[in-house]
């Protein structure tokens, strides 16, 4: 790749050490090394792959030290190219290791035996040269006699011609054996750079001023060098003669960079990039970046050159109040440019931003994302839960001046292991801190009065007489109970809402989508029954699966598939939409103590509940009436002697309901009690 002579003796100048730059005659590459020394070069190159380093089994032949120089290779007297010719110096490390018997007896083993520390040594040298867009890798065979073996030593060098590389380029050159025994010399070096082409700043221009004679034909481009990929071409022209190229200052960028070449067959290209340290350069660049949204949870950052960088969601408030970031919760993340990132959110809202900050943490980029495809701003408050560390769970509303404490809910669009984040209309949680300040107001006014009432004689029997009843209230208030079902028809539902009034009439709080038809049309099944089945294991109740044919087609359709296919039911059927936060509690085995099954008799035989579900008891009623309220008591509550009295009154009050759905009017009704026979007329 001839360069002609002029164009070197600009670069290198016209100093005594220039004009005794070795030349090197002929395209061939070569090596020779120190007296007594023995060196061959492979005749192609190598793939670059250092690979692990292993152990020595002995002394080795280690490079320590790595010596460029620079020389011409020239074609004809007055075209030549620029070489870097390379010495690898060599050293020996390690040691002979002892034989076994040698330790054990102390003297040779076998003095027949040729010693292997009266052998030479052979290496084999990898050099590894990088210069844009150059790379190469080239083999050296060394061997070192014997005689020169001295432990730790130098034994001379070896020397690599030559590695052709353009004027102002940056050459980086590695060398290490194979097999790898140590770690690779590195060696960074600066070529020299054309005077004939250099930078100036004219106010908010930048010139770049080719001073070249006349008749010189040459390409000039523009391109966007990255550290990932190839480089991204900006302009190019080919141009003759001394020209002023100017450049808008807004389009500096630090990765842009410039390439020079002679309109010649095979010509070397000359690269410089001097914007890298430019002030406006990495301003510029930060105004180019675009945080660009792919789908509801993924987003990437698009700009020019790599950015180091990391990004956060952060929640806008409409008044125009600065971004809070959501750090904690979240965490911040390192953000690559071109390089698809995600957060996992389950909804989008226009008030969710992502903020970008640098290495000296300024913020530089902010951008909602989701308001091009939900909107404007909305006049809405993030609401922020947390769970600490023993499952305790807090809310509060997240203002400028800090987050406020709030006993709410909302609906979620973040959830992982330390909580979540919901999104609540400004109204409705204005209302719920009115309601926080008049609830205040009132127990201040109830204090007030019990200390006026205390300094009374005849106020301290009204007071035990109240202390009582609260007592008596929490005993009867008993256990929290979630009824789960399968809405396979209307008359099902009646028999469900019969079995729950009846367990209402014990000290149990029965929770069942038939008495909340508003708050689940309103939320969604889904969010309902998380929340009801959140709230009820919190208290430490339990969650009743009440089995039926259809319950069981529905689980089977679960675990076969993951998810429930269309079917005939209705809209408010919550057993079908908790399935996904219910399996999940019987997979991890966090079921026991916490779940209890039954179904009917006559109606479903206990062994067709899937597996999966027997992991916890299933009851079948009325004939397990006893056992399954002894299940519904708190898990170290004494069994009380009532239970069977108990047991008689849910069954008189569950057995109407069992007659109309098993009996339909004008058909003989059955028997009636409560044992494993009850009900069974046969």
């Amino acid at each position: 790749m001839p360069v002609p002579w002029f164009l070197l003796s600009l670069a290198l100048g016209r100093s005594p050490v220039v004009l005794s730059l070795e030349r090197l005659v002929g395209p061939q590459d070569a090596t020779h090394c120190s007296p007594g020394l023995s060196c061959h070069l492979w005749d192609s190159d190598i793939l670059c792959l250092p690979g692990d380093i292993v152990p020595a089994p002995g002394p080795v032949l280690a490079p320590t030290h790595l010596q460029t120089e620079l020389v011409l290779r020239c074609q004809k007297e007055t075209d030549c190219d620029l070489c870097l010719r390379v010495a690898v110096h060599l050293a020996v490390h390690g040691h002979w290791e002892e034989p076994e018997d040698e330790k054990k007896f102390g003297g040779a083993a076998d003095s027949g035996v040729e010693e292997p520390r009266n052998a030479s040594l052979q290496a084999q040298v990898v050099l590894s040269f990088q210069a844009y867009p150059t790379a190469r890798c080239v083999l050296l065979e060394v061997q070192v006699p014997a005689a020169l073996v001295q432990f730790g030593q130098s034994v001379g060098s070896v020397v690599y011609d030559c590695f052709e590389a353009a004027l102002g380029s940056e050459v980086r050159i590695w060398s290490y054996t194979q097999p790898r025994y140590e770690k690779e010399l590195n060696h960074t070096q600066q070529l020299p750079a054309l005077p004939w082409l250099n930078v100036s700043a004219d106010g908010d221009n930048v010139h770049l001023v080719l001073n070249v004679s006349e008749e010189q034909h040459f390409g000039l481009s523009l391109y966007w060098n990255q550290v990932q990929g190839p480089p991204k071409p900006r302009w190019h022209k080919n141009l003759t003669g001394p020209q002023i190229i100017t450049l808008n200052h807004t389009d500096l960028v630090p990765c842009l960079c410039i390439q020079v070449w002679p309109l010649e067959p095979d010509s070397v290209r000359t690269n410089i990039c001097p914007f890298r340290e430019d002030p406006r350069a990495h301003r510029n660049l930060w105004q180019a970046a675009r945080l660009r949204l792919l789908t509801l949870q993924s987003w990437l950052l698009d700009a020019p050159c790599s950015l180091p960088a990391e990004a956060a969601l952060c929640w806008r408030a409409l008044g125009g109040d600065p971004c809070q970031p959501l750090v904690p919760p979240l965490s911040w993340e390192n953000v690559t440019v071109d390089k698809v990132l995600e957060f996992p959110l389950l909804k989008g809202h226009p008030n969710l931003c992502v903020q970008q900050v640098n290495s000296s943490e300024k913020l530089q980029l902010q951008e909602c994302l989701w308001a091009d495809s939900l909107g404007p701003l909305k006049d809405d408050v993030l609401l922020l839960e947390t769970r600490g560390p023993q499952d305790n769970r807090s809310l509060c509303a997240l203002e400028p001046s800090g987050c406020t404490s709030l006993p709410s809910r909302a609906s979620t669009l973040w959830d992982d292991d330390l909580g979540a984040l919901w999104a609540c209309p400004m109204d409705k949680y204005i209302h719920k801190r009115w309601a926080l300040v008049w609830l205040a107001c009132l127990l201040f006014a109830a204090a007030l009065s019990l200390i006026l009432l205390l300094k009374k004689d005849h106020a301290k029997g009204w007071l035990r007489l109240l202390k009582q009843d609260v007592r008596s209230g929490a005993a009867a208030r008993g256990r929290a109970a979630l009824l789960l079902y399968s809405a396979d028809d209307s008359g099902f539902e009646r028999l469900v809402g019969a079995l729950a009034s009846a367990l209402c009439q014990l000290p149990l709080r029965v929770a069942v989508d038939l008495w909340s038809r508003r708050e689940l049309s309103a939320q969604g099944p889904v969010a309902w029954f998380h929340a009801q089945r959140r709230q009820t294991l919190q208290e430490g109740g339990v969650v009743v699966l009440l089995f039926s044919p259809g319950a069981v087609a529905l689980c089977s359709e679960w675990l076969q598939d993951g998810v429930s296919g269309p079917g005939a039911h209705g809209p408010h059927d919550a057993f079908r939409a908790s399935l996904s936060c219910v399996l999940p509690d019987f997979l991890q085995g966090r079921a026991p103590g916490s779940y209890v099954g039954a179904c009917f008799d006559r109606l479903l035989h206990p062994d067709a509940v899937p597996a999966l579900f027997r992991t916890v008891p299933v009851f079948t009623l009325p004939s397990q009436l006893p056992d399954f309220l002894g299940a519904l008591q708190q898990p170290r509550a004494p069994r009380s002697g009532r239970l069977q009295e108990r047991a008689e009154q849910v069954s008189r009050a569950l057995q109407p309901a069992l007659d109309c759905y098993f009996h339909p009017p004008g058909t003989p009704a059955p028997g009636r009690g409560v044992g494993p026979g009850a009900g069974d007329g046969t």
